[in-house]
């Protein structure tokens, strides 16, 4: 029986849009986090880099703890009800900060606490939108959904880091805190407007939890190409939360500056990734798939090496340079890559291959942000920038010497079931 086909823009599907707005909601109350909480650990309780790399670390460490799981339990879950669930553990952890701060009871256990929690409810948000994004769209418009969503993503860098810089300078960081659970409290409510039966789960098999994992293991790390593309965006987050993490104590500490030209820093790396989102479509259907990645990271991924440069006057503008055209190679990477790994994977496993690669990635930002942390003890701020650009700067080489950069187009769906490949 012929099954109806979908209109081949996403815009047309009424609960991509739904999707869309609630995800802008939430990456607006993820990025004034992002910029606000540090900052209250620096200002209000005097943190150390080693106690800020710490919080970092926290932040994403749920990844690792529950990232694999998570991949198998929201396969066998209603994807809104996760979403809607997670946007409201987050509005509510981020909620008790300024409640705290008012209360002059705010502790950095209490912030650790926090952001581990937040954490976790993140790891669901994240898979599971990711999983339920091929199920409303056609995958012919994988490309372009996947473009609108990073283009998204790196709006909400820029509006959300440099709003969030803003209301830290003007309103103090608890009351930044503040709106970031409102935005999470907003795109929970937005969420229930999805009503498409693709948000449902899955039959689940008859398969346990351990082999539901393994086949999502095999699956991503069995595939040459699949490896090449998590080895890649692996090493990009390592690098880009080397950089990161020490940020707020070069900018407030030693160069002197304000919190809101943090956030504007951060904003221009967002434009970089609005950049690449929008450029990844033309790229792919001038060069191919493959070698627009390829080509993107051997022009791009060197300037990362301007960014430890930065300091006062035309230094921070020099390295902000740099910044913005390293993120412009993740932009372009994080659209082709994901739709890449989106169509070589079947709707079983859509789940716990994005559990897979959001447990390496976000283990890379966990691993990053504890090295940095350690290596700004040691051997100071300036010198792990200068090993976060490096990674940075050689981050593209897996997949620049893997099949991927030879792909012309999307590959054809995958069949329903994972093939055994052998994981090395």
């Amino acid at each position: 029986m012929q099954t109806p086909t979908r209109p081949a823009s996403p815009w047309h599907v009424r609960d991509f849009r739904v999707l869309f707005s609630a995800t802008a909601l939430s990456q607006f109350g993820t990025n004034v986090g992002y910029v606000a909480v540090p900052l209250v650990a620096v200002a209000a309780l005097d943190a150390t880099p080693g106690q800020v790399g710490a919080l970092a670390t926290l932040s994403t460490l749920a990844f690792l703890l529950i990232g694999l799981p998570a991949g198998a339990w929201v396969d066998r879950m209603r994807q809104r009800r996760v979403l809607v669930a997670a946007d409201l553990a987050r509005a509510a952890l981020l909620a008790s900060v300024p409640l705290a701060w008012w209360w002059d009871a705010l502790t950095l256990g209490q912030l650790y606490a926090v952001v581990l929690l937040s954490g976790c409810a993140t790891v669901f948000f994240d898979v599971g939108s990711q999983s339920v994004l091929p199920r409303l769209v056609d995958r012919g418009a994988l490309v372009q959904a996947n473009s609108a969503v990073v283009g998204l993503q790196a709006v909400g860098n820029i509006a959300g880091r440099g709003a969030g810089g803003g209301l830290v300078q003007l309103l103090t960081a608890p009351v930044a805190v503040v709106c970031a659970a409102g935005a999470h409290l907003a795109s929970a409510l937005q969420l229930l407007a999805v009503r498409h039966r693709g948000t449902d789960r899955l039959p689940a098999g008859t398969a346990g939890l351990r082999d539901q994992i393994a086949e999502g293991l095999r699956h991503v790390l069995g595939n040459r190409e699949l490896r090449a593309l998590a080895l890649t965006a692996a090493l990009s987050n390592l690098g880009s939360q080397l950089v990161n993490t020490m940020l707020p104590i070069l900018f407030i500490r030693e160069l002197g500056l304000s919190a809101g030209a943090l956030g504007l820093y951060w904003g221009a790396g967002g434009l970089g990734l609005l950049l690449g989102a929008r450029c990844a479509r033309p790229l792919a259907a001038r060069l191919g798939h493959g070698r627009a990645l390829a080509l993107a990271g051997l022009v791009l991924a060197p300037a990362a090496l301007l960014v430890p440069l930065i300091g006062r006057g035309p230094w921070l503008w020099l390295a902000g340079a740099g910044w913005v055209l390293a993120m412009l190679k993740i932009g372009t990477d994080n659209v082709l890559g994901v739709s890449l790994r989106q169509r070589m994977t079947p709707d079983a496993l859509l789940g716990r291959m994005n559990a897979t690669f959001r447990f390496l990635l976000t283990g890379a930002l966990a691993v990053g942000a504890a090295v940095s942390g350690l290596l700004g003890e040691l051997i100071g701020v300036r010198a792990t920038l200068w090993v976060g650009g490096a990674v940075l700067a050689v981050a593209f080489l897996p997949v620049s010497l893997s099949p991927v950069r030879s792909r012309r187009e999307l590959p054809a769906q995958e069949p329903v079931t994972a093939s055994p490949a052998r994981v090395p």
